[in-house]
């Protein structure tokens, strides 16, 4: 449910704030007083394109912020599986800051893209435009409505067909990528053959580039390692007059001598000892580090020309030897495939085969649960329809076989239509005028709204074309999805004003030389002063503020009957 809407500096507002209530929210207002910024306002929050007109002017920014009451477990899980935190207390705040050359969202105080809002939106709420109707004059919606309505019999059964539908789709792309003719086939051959014998003459080793890298680097380097370990083996060693060995030695031979006067120096003598063998030992030991790095240029040229060998087909066919070893066999299986040529294509035919009947079958299965459930969604259809005055209608849902399958099977659905007596019934989308249509689309939200989590519907302007005693009837449905579901509504029309749980008007002010769009709910004695406005238009009498009075009377007696 839509808490609470805020909005600043967009358009003819200028700041203003409002809390929606459960049941039927109306908004009503003068033409022209900004009913559809108010509305506009929510769908720009929820991700909708932006002209760069709607930034107040001699403003920085837009500001549009929505509080939503998550209303049940299943929205909650939803939610979180894109990705977004719940609050303990089950609401989440969706804002969009709008200025000159971008737009920031954030949902729960997090940066979020568009997109994630957008999916968040389908989750939260539907708004039902002032042009939505139109989508039903393409048969291409209809499918969509009739697989809403059967949602949980196609749950399962979809996601079959779906999968069914993915692996007859990659068999016969397989299968296309593989209708070669002789010469390509010679070509393809030649040139994996050509690939598998570069990488097998190559005879590649696991990590051996990694070995080759250091055993480079050390080679590339060997000059100024040797001149340094040289340095520091004469320095160490025994031949040089200034070398620690020949010290060492002499302080050994010295302290040796002293021994036998005090024989405490003992301990002193066995540690210089051991610092003497440890010397030697470090001295023989750099001396063979000296003789490895002892190399030939051809051994240099030779580590060299692999690590190029290598580096090569690094470039080629993978990043690392593993990823080469890879290509090598996959190659290695195309030539299997085509040197066996005909016998392949016969097993993916035969896969394609499989697939198809698989495929044919899930679709079978599918279309049958829709056939069953469209029967009961033109019943229900039918019935509202009659509810909003269309007395002797007919409503019909017509099945095409495609001839071809796609991820939603191979139906192919139409709504039929007949609105006169004695008319044939006959597509919708010929016959039907907006006000129709309009009417239409309700009478199928309603149906839906038994089916439907969706917190929260909003119907901009649905009264367009309709008056009398269909405006009554359509005012009747909408307090009925009321009863299950909160509703935003923009009317101007009495009877649906008149059945408002909750009345907000929607002004237009000047204040210090400028205009702004105002919303404030009313009270019961501004509601009834409010309907005598759109009974009464420019003068207002005691006789139509009565009728006002008998028509908000009339509307509570409704919904409570």
């Amino acid at each position: 449910m839509l808490l609470n809407l805020h909005v600043k500096n967009l358009a003819l507002i200028d700041e203003c704030e409002v809390d929606f209530d459960e049941g039927l929210n109306i908004l009503t207002g003068e033409t022209g007083a900004g009913k559809s910024i108010i509305i506009g306002s929510i769908s720009l929050a929820l991700g909708a394109k932006v002209s760069k007109e709607i930034i107040r002017e001699n403003s920085e920014y837009a500001l549009i912020e929505l509080i939503f009451q998550l209303d049940t477990k299943r929205q909650k899980e939803l939610i979180k599986e894109l990705g977004i935190d719940v609050a303990e207390d089950g609401q989440i705040i969706i804002s969009r800051k709008l200025m000159n050359a971008r737009s920031i969202s954030k949902i729960n105080g997090e940066t979020v893209t568009v997109g994630t809002v957008k999916e968040a939106a389908e989750i939260l709420l539907d708004i039902h435009g002032q042009h939505e109707h139109q989508s039903l004059l393409y048969k291409k919606n209809h499918l969509s409505i009739l697989d809403e309505f059967a949602r949980q019999k196609l749950l399962q059964v979809k996601e079959e067909v779906a999968k069914a539908f993915h692996t007859y789709e990659k068999l016969n792309k397989q299968l296309k990528e593989y209708e070669l003719d002789e010469e390509q086939k010679a070509r393809e051959i030649s040139f994996a053959e050509f690939e598998v014998n570069e990488i097998e003459n190559a005879g590649l080793k696991i990590d051996e580039d990694i070995e080759l890298e250091k055993l480079h680097k050390r080679m590339s380097n060997s000059k100024k390692i040797v001149e340094g370990v040289s340095d520091i083996y004469a320095l160490t060693g025994y031949d040089g007059i200034q070398s620690a060995g020949e010290f060492i030695g002499k302080a050994l031979k010295e302290l040796s001598s002293l021994v036998d006067y005090d024989k405490k120096l003992k301990d002193l003598c066995g540690q210089l000892r051991d610092i003497d063998s440890l010397l030697n030992d470090f001295n023989r030991e750099t001396s063979d580090y000296m003789s490895e790095l002892e190399f030939s240029d051809e051994e240099f040229e030779e580590t060299e020309n692999r690590l190029d060998l290598i580096n090569n087909l690094k470039a080629k066919y993978g990043k690392s030897i593993e990823e080469i070893l890879q290509y090598k066999e996959k190659q290695e299986n195309r030539l299997l495939q085509l040197t066996e040529y005909e016998q392949f294509k016969a097993e993916l035919k035969q896969e394609i085969q499989i697939a198809e009947n698989n495929l044919k079958v899930c679709s079978e299965k599918m279309s049958l649960i829709r056939k069953k459930s469209a029967k009961e969604l033109a019943l229900r259809i039918k019935d509202n329809l009659v509810e909003l005055n269309f007395l002797n209608v007919e409503f019909e849902i017509e099945f095409i076989k495609l001839n071809h399958y796609t991820q939603n099977g191979f139906d192919e659905i139409e709504f039929m239509i007949s609105t006169n007596p004695g008319e044939p019934i006959k597509p919708l989308g010929k016959i039907a005028s907006g006000g129709e249509l309009s009417r239409i689309m309700l009478a199928i939200k309603t149906v839906l709204s038994d089916k439907d989590e969706t917190g929260t519907l909003i119907f901009d302007e649905i009264d367009v074309g309709i008056s009398g005693r269909t405006a009554q009837r359509v005012s009747e449905k909408m307090a009925l999805i009321a009863q299950s579901h909160q509703v935003l509504c923009i009317t101007h029309l009495p009877q649906i004003a008149a059945m408002a749980d909750t009345h907000f008007m929607i002004e237009k002010i000047v204040n210090k030389n400028k205009t702004i769009t105002s919303i404030r709910k009313l009270n019961k004695k501004e509601i009834i002063m409010e309907l005598a406005r759109i009974l009464g238009g420019a003068k207002i009498t005691e006789t139509v503020i009565q009728s006002a009075k008998e028509m908000k009377e009339l509307a509570t007696r409704t919904k409570n009957a």
